[in-house]
């Protein structure tokens, strides 16, 4: 059975980078019928809060992407302590002192020298006289993994054949002089015991899965299929930080993206497959296939989801946005009405405020001098309200036997002096629904 794993770290809200990670994985176990896991990497107590993993689990639940179990890594460090002595026995598994400066000109001195900046592996030769002391004098040490320094071969699910020389990759340092388990070590004990059979993460990642891979062997299992999607940039290629709040799934929610809206697009971005919308997540899951995606990074525009959210919003039944419509005080028996009309003139549920204000107390008129006349003559045959189905084209057909004016230059001043814009609802359908008409001074 496929099972795949979204492990985010509770040191911030799910930005749109994470997301790209969630859905794959998700949909991958959904399209197989497998296990989808959310993984809270929580090892690092400082940076972890609790109010974060709240964050993640609401993030998920507002798009619908349920987990099938959650584990923290927080639970499990005895896990990952067995496994540090399994590598320790097996000598794959070392203690190292130097301190930040004395790798940073290590690393300079390699560059100077044109070699790849590696770890040089001098703890290596370090006697135990010479460990205690530097105990003694700096405190633990960190403990890395002795990669062995052949090629780390793999079929990745997106980019095809890799191939990575381990001699050109530092030993990854696996837990820190504090004590503290870093992913690199904690992802393979979860992903071996909790039996992921699918890894689809960030291109970044490739060089630490050729690690990773190494490490799953040792301990005596068997790696997973690992694909790496792209990185995405922003509409002119820039860099995206994660750090951007415009790209926090909260502040997406918040500006009104619908959630099917924001799948829509993640679940095509990058693929040879155009961006459509679709309303019903059992759709989108049939319908996703990570062979087709691609390798270059990926443009993402936070502008685009609003149009995919406009259409989506006009697929809603009236059920859906009562209580919405009802909160705005829309009188219930025009409720079905108001829906209709605007359902397909609004970006985001937000702007039903603007429409149903526009009705009930009347728009600022927008009015061209060149129409002032002709407006003013027109809303003095406009007859009292209430208004009906039957109110605009009476009006109209009466305004041109009077003024003579016909088509656009009789209906656009008209629609600007009544809803104060020049684009909108069909205004036969909306006439009903305005209580206030400015322009007359009502």
């Amino acid at each position: 059975m496929t099972t795949t794993r979204f492990a985010p770290s509770p040191t911030g809200y799910i930005h749109i980078g994470n997301l790209r990670t969630a859905l794959m994985n998700y949909l991958i176990a959904q399209k197989t019928g497998g296990t989808f896991i959310l993984r809270i990497d929580d090892t690092d107590p400082e940076r972890s809060k609790e109010e974060y993993v709240d964050g993640i689990k609401e993030d998920l639940t507002w798009l619908g992407l349920h987990w099938d179990r959650i584990e923290r890594q927080s639970e499990r460090l005895d896990r990952y302590h067995e496994a540090a002595d399994k590598l320790r026995a097996m000598g794959r598994f070392y203690e190292a002192f130097e301190t930040p400066t004395e790798l940073d000109l290590k690393r300079k001195k390699q560059l100077n020298m044109g070699k790849p900046p590696v770890y040089d592996r001098a703890a290596l030769g370090l006697s135990e006289e010479q460990k205690d002391a530097l105990r003694a004098e700096r405190g633990a040490g960190v403990w890395r993994f002795k990669l062995d320094q052949e090629r780390i071969e793999w079929q990745d699910g997106i980019l095809g054949d890799i191939s990575i020389d381990a001699a050109s990759v530092s030993d990854p340092v696996l837990i820190r002089g504090d004590g503290q388990v870093l992913y690199t070590l904690a992802s393979v004990v979860d992903d071996m015991e909790m039996g992921v059979t699918h890894i689809v993460r960030g291109s970044d990642h490739v060089t630490n899965t050729a690690t990773q891979i190494q490490i799953i062997e040792a301990l005596g299992g068997k790696p997973p299929a690992f694909a790496h999607h792209s990185l995405l940039t922003g509409p002119q290629g820039e860099a995206l930080s994660k750090r951007l709040g415009v790209l926090a799934l909260r502040d997406l929610r918040e500006r009104g993206v619908q959630p099917m809206a924001l799948l829509s697009l993640m679940a095509r971005l990058g693929s040879s497959d155009p961006v459509e919308l679709q309303t019903e997540m059992a759709t989108l899951i049939d319908g996703f296939d990570l062979g087709r995606f691609g390798s270059a990074p990926t443009k993402f525009d936070v502008e685009d989801l609003f149009p995919l959210t406009a259409r989506y919003n006009a697929t809603l039944p009236l059920a859906a946005v009562q209580d919405r419509i009802d909160a705005l005080g829309v009188p219930p028996e025009m409720a079905a009405q108001f829906w209709e009309v605007t359902r397909e003139n609004i970006t985001t549920l937000d702007d039903l405020d603007g429409w149903w204000k526009m009705m009930r107390e009347g728009a600022e008129p927008q009015i061209d001098p060149e129409d002032a006349d002709f407006v003013k003559e027109a809303l003095a045959l406009l007859p009292e309200g209430p208004f009906d189905g039957e109110t605009w084209g009476a009006w109209t057909a009466a305004v041109k036997e009077a003024t003579g004016r016909k088509g656009r230059a009789l209906f656009m001043p008209l629609r600007k002096a009544l809803t104060g814009q020049a684009h909108g609802p069909d205004m036969s359908a909306l006439m009903p629904l305005l209580q206030v008409v400015k322009a007359r001074g009502q």
